[in-house]
Order: structure tokens, then C-alpha cells, then sequence
């Protein structure tokens, strides 16, 4: 075998994937970054996918979570947590944490990241933003309206912010924290938000990131992912439960999104090296794609 085998290979690869990089190129991806795949930035192989896709010119935004972060730090102030129907009540002082844990910390964390792999990141808060406007949100419980604090529904989105910076060649890095009526911050489930922010940006795709592989319609059995989902077919998989837990919201953020004419949503498992890269430069992709 030639000595220059390998390194022929490798320029194979990139030719392959240049159908898929000029099919991109210009158009808008929105990530939403978390489960297992937020753990160790530093070495992350997702951010290293979404800085060679922004370097070849397609315009990712990254809108993150951070719960577990954020339930260390209100652990470490001795501030109990309590839920209703999965979402945190979340009073006055919890939001303060809250606020200052996705900002502060989980964002300017994967700010660094980015920087540290060349790419031109810009730390953002929705709230200061002006980006989501939100409510109250109450919660449905079985006696009725429950107030849970300072946990918003998206009202309305303003996507100039994060226009004006794609159109810079920066990667706006999205803590998902609300501005209420009064100016207040709420809190928002990022899947949600990022389901928001990509119709309002009318992204090509949304891509959420977990630590799963995907929609199976047989839980823990791989062999049963589902590779695409229809819209129409969502709630009866939520009905019958294929569909439960955390991977809900992602999937009813998809749905919002695909029918706001997003292209695609696709929910993929971030724990695959490059699973980025899969999913756009690839025919066969990974993970469950929402279409319409």
C-alpha cells in the first residue's frame, strides 16, 4: 500500500462531503447543546464539527441548556428544588441562580470552548437580547393552574440580534433566559427555545443533541429507532407513549419549528463522535429526523 494511502482517503472524504457542504452553504443551522454531550467542552467533538461547518460557511446557532449545572449550584446554596409536571418551581432567588449559572457559567464555558477551537463565538442572552419575550407559565396539574415562579412562554421572538451576528461570521452561543412583561428574567426549556429561535430565524435545520439515540419505538431496544418521523403521526406516538419523558418537548419544539418551515428537525445522539457531521455530510445521517 502507498505511504500516501491514508492521506488519499482523507481528501476522498472531503470530496465527498462537498455536494453537502455547497448544498448548505449560507443557510442557517440552529443546535441546541445539551444531555451527556455538555459534559467535558473542553474536548467536545461537537463543538469541533460546529466550527468546521461555520468555517466552510454554513451559520450555526448554539442554544444550550443547563440543568445539571444548575442543580449543583442551588445544591450548593442549600436552595431546594421542587417540580411540577417535570418543570422547576423556580422563585426569586433560584432564578437569580439560575440566570447566573446558564450565563455565567454553561454559557461562558462553551464560549471558551469555541474560542479555544477558532471559532468567533459571541456569549447572548435572550433576555438582554431582547430576543424572547415571554409569560407566565402556568402548569396544568390535575386541580388545576398551578404558578410555578419565574418559568416563561415564548410570547415572541426577535431574531434581528442574531441575524446582525450571523451576518458578521460569529457564532452566537444562546443562554435561553426570557424577558417578562415587566423585564424580568423567566426561565425557558431550551428545546423549546431553540424550536423558537429556528422558525423565527427560518433555519434550514434544528438539531437537538442528546444522549440518546433517537425516537425508538421500543424503549432501550436500538434496534427500533425510528429514522423519521411524520408531523402528523407525533401525538399518537406521545398518546401511546413511544414518545415520553424528556424527549417531548424536543420533539413538539421540531414539530413547531418543521411547520414554521424549518426543513428538517432531527434529534441525534451527541455521545457519536461527529455525529454533526453525520447527520449533514452523510446520506445515511443518524438519529430520528422530524419532517412535515
Amino acid at each position: 500500500m502507498s505511504p500516501l494511502q491514508p492521506y488519499i482517503e482523507k481528501a476522498a472524504t472531503l470530496v465527498e462531503a462537498l455536494p453537502y457542504i455547497q448544498s448548505f452553504r449560507g443557510k442557517t443551522v440552529v443546535v441546541k447543546y445539551g444531555g451527556s454531550t455538555m459534559n467535558g467542552v473542553d474536548d467536545d467533538t461537537v463543538l469541533k464539527d460546529l466550527v468546521f461547518m461555520e468555517s466552510v460557511g454554513i451559520n450555526p446557532v448554539i442554544v444550550h441548556g443547563g440543568g445539571p449545572a444548575i442543580d449543583r449550584q442551588l445544591e450548593a446554596r442549600k436552595i431546594q428544588t421542587q417540580r411540577v409536571n417535570g418543570l422547576r418551581i423556580t422563585d426569586h432567588d433560584t432564578m437569580q441562580v439560575v440566570e447566573e449559572t446558564l450565563f455565567g457559567e454553561v454559557n461562558a464555558g462553551i464560549v471558551e470552548a469555541v474560542r479555544d477551537l477558532g471559532g468567533r463565538p459571541v456569549a447572548v442572552s435572550a433576555r438582554d437580547a431582547g430576543i424572547l419575550s415571554v409569560k407566565k407559565h402556568m402548569a396544568d396539574t390535575p386541580d388545576g393552574p398551578v404558578d410555578i415562579g419565574f418559568v416563561g412562554e415564548v410570547e415572541h421572538v426577535d431574531p434581528q440580534p442574531l441575524t446582525d451576528l450571523l451576518e458578521s461570521e460569529t457564532i452566537p452561543v444562546v443562554a435561553p433566559i426570557g424577558r417578562g412583561p415587566d423585564g424580568e428574567a423567566y426561565n425557558v426549556n431550551a428545546d423549546t427555545a431553540a424550536g423558537e429561535i429556528a422558525a423565527a430565524l427560518h433555519a434550514e435545520k434544528l438539531v437537538f443533541l442528546t444522549d440518546v439515540t433517537g425516537i425508538m419505538r421500543q424503549q432501550d431496544d436500538e434496534g427500533s429507532l425510528l429514522s423519521t418521523v411524520h408531523v402528523r403521526d407525533v401525538e399518537e406516538l406521545i398518546d401511546t407513549g413511544v414518545i415520553g419523558g424528556g424527549m417531548i418537548p424536543k420533539t413538539r419544539a421540531g414539530v413547531h419549528a418543521v411547520r414554521a418551515g424549518v426543513h428538517k428537525a432531527h434529534i441525534i445522539d451527541g455521545r457519536i463522535p461527529h455525529s454533526v457531521l453525520l447527520e449533514f455530510f452523510t446520506d445515511e445521517g443518524v438519529g430520528t429526523q422530524i419532517v412535515q
